[in-house]
Protein backbone atom coordinates (compact mmCIF):
# COMPACT_ATOMS: atom_id res chain seq x y z
CA UNK A 1 0.00 0.00 0.00
CA UNK A 2 1.53 3.27 -1.16
CA UNK A 3 0.67 6.06 1.27
CA UNK A 4 1.20 9.76 0.63
CA UNK A 5 1.04 12.06 3.66
CA UNK A 6 0.52 15.68 2.66
CA UNK A 7 1.86 17.90 5.42
CA UNK A 8 4.95 17.44 7.56
CA UNK A 9 3.69 18.91 10.82
CA UNK A 10 3.17 17.12 14.13
CA UNK A 11 0.26 14.93 13.03
CA UNK A 12 1.74 14.13 9.61
CA UNK A 13 4.96 12.95 11.22
CA UNK A 14 3.04 11.12 13.95
CA UNK A 15 1.21 9.07 11.33
CA UNK A 16 4.37 8.44 9.33
CA UNK A 17 6.26 7.10 12.34
CA UNK A 18 3.28 5.04 13.51
CA UNK A 19 2.72 3.40 10.11
CA UNK A 20 6.36 2.38 9.78
CA UNK A 21 6.61 1.22 13.39
CA UNK A 22 3.48 -0.94 12.98
CA UNK A 23 4.78 -2.34 9.65
CA UNK A 24 1.65 -1.06 7.88
CA UNK A 25 3.97 0.21 5.18
CA UNK A 26 7.69 0.48 4.55
CA UNK A 27 9.85 3.56 4.26
CA UNK A 28 10.10 2.78 0.54
CA UNK A 29 6.32 2.92 0.05
CA UNK A 30 5.73 5.87 2.35
CA UNK A 31 5.76 9.29 0.73
CA UNK A 32 5.59 12.73 2.29
CA UNK A 33 4.74 15.91 0.44
CA UNK A 34 6.35 19.03 1.88
CA UNK A 35 4.48 22.31 1.96
CA UNK A 36 7.00 23.78 -0.47
CA UNK A 37 10.21 22.63 -2.21
CA UNK A 38 12.18 24.67 0.33
CA UNK A 39 10.82 22.47 3.15
CA UNK A 40 12.01 19.20 1.58
CA UNK A 41 15.47 19.04 3.27
CA UNK A 42 14.02 19.64 6.76
CA UNK A 43 11.36 16.97 6.28
CA UNK A 44 13.81 14.53 4.70
CA UNK A 45 16.03 14.86 7.79
CA UNK A 46 13.50 12.77 9.74
CA UNK A 47 14.40 9.79 7.48
CA UNK A 48 10.89 8.33 7.54
CA UNK A 49 10.02 8.05 3.86
CA UNK A 50 10.57 9.60 0.46
CA UNK A 51 9.97 13.35 0.56
CA UNK A 52 8.66 15.31 -2.40
CA UNK A 53 8.22 19.00 -3.03
CA UNK A 54 5.79 18.84 -5.95
CA UNK A 55 2.31 17.21 -5.91
CA UNK A 56 2.51 16.30 -9.61
CA UNK A 57 5.47 13.99 -8.89
CA UNK A 58 3.95 11.96 -6.06
CA UNK A 59 0.13 12.17 -6.03
CA UNK A 60 -0.62 9.97 -9.08
CA UNK A 61 1.19 6.90 -7.74
CA UNK A 62 -0.37 6.86 -4.27
CA UNK A 63 -3.12 4.48 -3.12
CA UNK A 64 -4.10 6.63 -0.13
CA UNK A 65 -3.71 10.39 0.27
CA UNK A 66 -3.67 11.67 3.85
CA UNK A 67 -4.40 15.40 4.12
CA UNK A 68 -2.63 16.54 7.29
CA UNK A 69 -2.36 20.29 6.81
CA UNK A 70 -3.95 23.08 8.85
CA UNK A 71 -7.54 23.91 7.85
CA UNK A 72 -6.58 27.48 6.95
CA UNK A 73 -4.12 26.07 4.40
CA UNK A 74 -6.78 23.97 2.66
CA UNK A 75 -7.55 26.44 -0.19
CA UNK A 76 -3.89 26.46 -1.25
CA UNK A 77 -3.75 22.67 -0.88
CA UNK A 78 -6.83 22.18 -3.04
CA UNK A 79 -5.40 24.45 -5.71
CA UNK A 80 -2.15 22.46 -5.79
CA UNK A 81 -4.01 19.12 -6.12
CA UNK A 82 -6.46 20.25 -8.79
CA UNK A 83 -6.72 17.62 -11.54
CA UNK A 84 -4.24 15.26 -9.89
CA UNK A 85 -6.46 13.13 -7.65
CA UNK A 86 -7.99 10.11 -9.39
CA UNK A 87 -11.42 8.54 -8.62
CA UNK A 88 -9.92 5.24 -7.45
CA UNK A 89 -7.65 6.92 -4.90
CA UNK A 90 -8.74 7.07 -1.27
CA UNK A 91 -8.54 10.45 0.47
CA UNK A 92 -8.24 10.58 4.28
CA UNK A 93 -8.57 14.08 5.72
CA UNK A 94 -7.71 15.04 9.30
CA UNK A 95 -8.27 18.75 8.68
CA UNK A 96 -10.55 20.01 11.45
CA UNK A 97 -13.77 21.62 10.26
CA UNK A 98 -13.29 20.86 6.54
CA UNK A 99 -16.42 18.99 5.53
CA UNK A 100 -16.74 16.05 3.18
CA UNK A 101 -18.80 18.03 0.65
CA UNK A 102 -16.02 20.62 0.50
CA UNK A 103 -13.40 17.92 -0.04
CA UNK A 104 -15.45 16.17 -2.69
CA UNK A 105 -16.05 19.36 -4.64
CA UNK A 106 -12.48 20.66 -4.34
CA UNK A 107 -10.76 17.38 -5.24
CA UNK A 108 -13.33 15.94 -7.63
CA UNK A 109 -13.12 12.49 -6.10
CA UNK A 110 -15.78 10.31 -4.42
CA UNK A 111 -13.79 8.18 -1.96
CA UNK A 112 -13.32 10.37 1.09
CA UNK A 113 -12.82 9.59 4.76
CA UNK A 114 -12.87 12.36 7.34
CA UNK A 115 -11.22 11.72 10.70
CA UNK A 116 -10.69 13.65 13.93
CA UNK A 117 -7.65 12.49 15.93
CA UNK A 118 -6.45 14.11 19.14
CA UNK A 119 -3.10 15.11 20.61
CA UNK A 120 -2.30 11.87 22.52
CA UNK A 121 -2.04 10.16 19.12
CA UNK A 122 1.56 11.37 19.26
CA UNK A 123 2.31 8.74 21.93
CA UNK A 124 0.01 6.01 20.62
CA UNK A 125 -2.76 6.87 23.10
CA UNK A 126 -5.00 8.83 20.75
CA UNK A 127 -8.74 8.72 20.18
CA UNK A 128 -9.93 9.11 16.59
CA UNK A 129 -13.49 9.29 15.27
CA UNK A 130 -13.95 8.83 11.53
CA UNK A 131 -16.66 8.63 8.89
CA UNK A 132 -16.78 8.13 5.13
CA UNK A 133 -18.67 8.62 1.90
CA UNK A 134 -20.79 5.76 0.58
CA UNK A 135 -18.29 5.10 -2.22
CA UNK A 136 -15.66 3.87 0.25
CA UNK A 137 -15.78 0.07 0.38
CA UNK A 138 -15.82 -2.00 3.56
CA UNK A 139 -12.34 -3.30 2.75
CA UNK A 140 -11.05 0.26 2.38
CA UNK A 141 -12.65 1.25 5.68
CA UNK A 142 -10.85 -1.62 7.38
CA UNK A 143 -7.58 -0.51 5.79
CA UNK A 144 -8.01 3.04 7.06
CA UNK A 145 -9.09 1.89 10.51
CA UNK A 146 -5.89 -0.16 10.70
CA UNK A 147 -3.91 2.95 9.82
CA UNK A 148 -5.67 5.13 12.39
CA UNK A 149 -5.41 2.43 15.07
CA UNK A 150 -1.62 2.64 14.99
CA UNK A 151 -2.02 5.87 17.00
CA UNK A 152 -4.57 4.60 19.55
CA UNK A 153 -8.29 3.81 19.64
CA UNK A 154 -10.81 4.50 16.87
CA UNK A 155 -14.58 4.71 16.47
CA UNK A 156 -16.53 4.80 13.20
CA UNK A 157 -19.55 7.13 13.13
CA UNK A 158 -22.32 7.01 10.54
CA UNK A 159 -23.09 10.74 10.45
CA UNK A 160 -20.59 13.49 9.78
CA UNK A 161 -22.21 15.64 12.46
CA UNK A 162 -20.72 13.23 15.01
CA UNK A 163 -17.26 14.33 13.89
CA UNK A 164 -18.01 17.83 15.21
CA UNK A 165 -19.23 16.26 18.45
CA UNK A 166 -16.07 14.16 18.75
CA UNK A 167 -14.03 17.30 18.14
CA UNK A 168 -15.70 18.82 21.21
CA UNK A 169 -15.19 15.74 23.39
CA UNK A 170 -11.98 13.92 22.41
CA UNK A 171 -10.38 16.48 20.10
CA UNK A 172 -10.53 19.38 22.58
CA UNK A 173 -10.80 17.04 25.57
CA UNK A 174 -7.11 16.92 26.50
CA UNK A 175 -7.23 20.68 27.11
CA UNK A 176 -10.14 20.17 29.53
CA UNK A 177 -8.08 17.61 31.44
CA UNK A 178 -5.09 19.96 31.62
CA UNK A 179 -7.42 22.76 32.76
CA UNK A 180 -8.62 20.63 35.70
CA UNK A 181 -5.08 19.50 36.47
CA UNK A 182 -3.84 23.09 36.53
CA UNK A 183 -6.62 24.09 38.94
CA UNK A 184 -5.72 21.29 41.34
CA UNK A 185 -2.01 22.14 41.07
CA UNK A 186 -2.87 25.73 41.99
CA UNK A 187 -4.91 24.47 44.96
CA UNK A 188 -1.99 22.30 46.07
CA UNK A 189 0.37 25.27 45.86
CA UNK A 190 -2.01 27.33 48.02
CA UNK A 191 -1.90 24.52 50.58
CA UNK A 192 1.88 24.80 50.83
CA UNK A 193 3.22 22.24 48.38
CA UNK A 194 6.11 23.15 46.10
CA UNK A 195 5.55 23.31 42.35
CA UNK A 196 7.23 19.94 41.80
CA UNK A 197 5.27 18.32 44.63
CA UNK A 198 1.98 19.74 43.34
CA UNK A 199 2.71 18.48 39.83
CA UNK A 200 3.55 14.98 41.11
CA UNK A 201 0.48 14.78 43.34
CA UNK A 202 -1.91 15.83 40.58
CA UNK A 203 -0.38 14.05 37.57
CA UNK A 204 -0.05 10.72 39.36
CA UNK A 205 -3.58 11.03 40.74
CA UNK A 206 -5.01 11.56 37.25
CA UNK A 207 -2.89 8.78 35.79
CA UNK A 208 -3.89 6.31 38.50
CA UNK A 209 -7.58 7.23 38.44
CA UNK A 210 -7.86 6.80 34.67
CA UNK A 211 -5.97 3.49 34.74
CA UNK A 212 -8.17 2.22 37.58
CA UNK A 213 -11.28 3.16 35.62
CA UNK A 214 -9.95 1.55 32.43
CA UNK A 215 -9.20 -1.77 34.12
CA UNK A 216 -12.62 -2.12 35.74
CA UNK A 217 -16.22 -2.45 34.65
CA UNK A 218 -17.36 0.22 37.07
CA UNK A 219 -18.90 3.57 36.14
CA UNK A 220 -17.58 6.97 37.22
CA UNK A 221 -20.39 7.21 39.77
CA UNK A 222 -19.41 3.80 41.16
CA UNK A 223 -15.85 4.99 41.69
CA UNK A 224 -16.99 8.30 43.17
CA UNK A 225 -19.08 6.36 45.70
CA UNK A 226 -16.03 4.24 46.60
CA UNK A 227 -13.92 7.34 47.29
CA UNK A 228 -16.55 9.53 48.95
CA UNK A 229 -17.46 8.40 52.47
CA UNK A 230 -20.43 9.92 54.28
CA UNK A 231 -19.51 13.23 55.85
CA UNK A 232 -15.91 12.94 54.65
CA UNK A 233 -13.47 15.15 52.76
CA UNK A 234 -14.46 14.01 49.26
CA UNK A 235 -18.13 14.67 49.96
CA UNK A 236 -17.21 18.19 51.06
CA UNK A 237 -15.34 18.77 47.81
CA UNK A 238 -18.18 17.38 45.68
CA UNK A 239 -20.61 19.65 47.49
CA UNK A 240 -18.46 22.66 46.61
CA UNK A 241 -18.27 21.50 42.99
CA UNK A 242 -22.05 21.27 42.89
CA UNK A 243 -22.49 24.72 44.38
CA UNK A 244 -20.11 26.10 41.78
CA UNK A 245 -21.86 24.27 38.94
CA UNK A 246 -18.54 22.69 37.87
CA UNK A 247 -20.23 19.76 36.09
CA UNK A 248 -22.61 22.04 34.24
CA UNK A 249 -19.73 24.32 33.29
CA UNK A 250 -17.76 21.46 31.74
CA UNK A 251 -20.81 20.28 29.81
CA UNK A 252 -21.48 23.83 28.60
CA UNK A 253 -17.87 24.13 27.50
CA UNK A 254 -18.09 20.94 25.45
CA UNK A 255 -21.29 22.24 23.88
CA UNK A 256 -19.60 25.51 22.97
CA UNK A 257 -16.75 23.59 21.36
CA UNK A 258 -19.19 21.55 19.27
CA UNK A 259 -21.05 24.69 18.18
CA UNK A 260 -17.78 26.30 17.14
CA UNK A 261 -16.77 23.19 15.18
CA UNK A 262 -20.07 23.32 13.30
CA UNK A 263 -19.61 27.05 12.68
CA UNK A 264 -16.12 26.55 11.28
CA UNK A 265 -17.44 23.82 9.00
CA UNK A 266 -20.06 26.16 7.56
Amino acid sequence: MKILIIGGGNMGLTYARSFVRAHITSRLDLRLLARSPERVPALAAHEIGTVWGSPAECVPGADILILAVKPQDSPALFASLKGLVQPQQLVLSIMAGVRIDTLREALGTPKIIRAMPNLPAQIGMGMTAFTSTDEVTRAELVQVQNLLSTTGKTVYVENESAIDASTAISGSGPAYVYYCMEALMAAAAQMGFSGAEAELLVSQTFRGAVELYSQSGLSCQDWIAKVASKGGTTEAALGAFGAGAVREGLMAGAGAARDRAEELGR
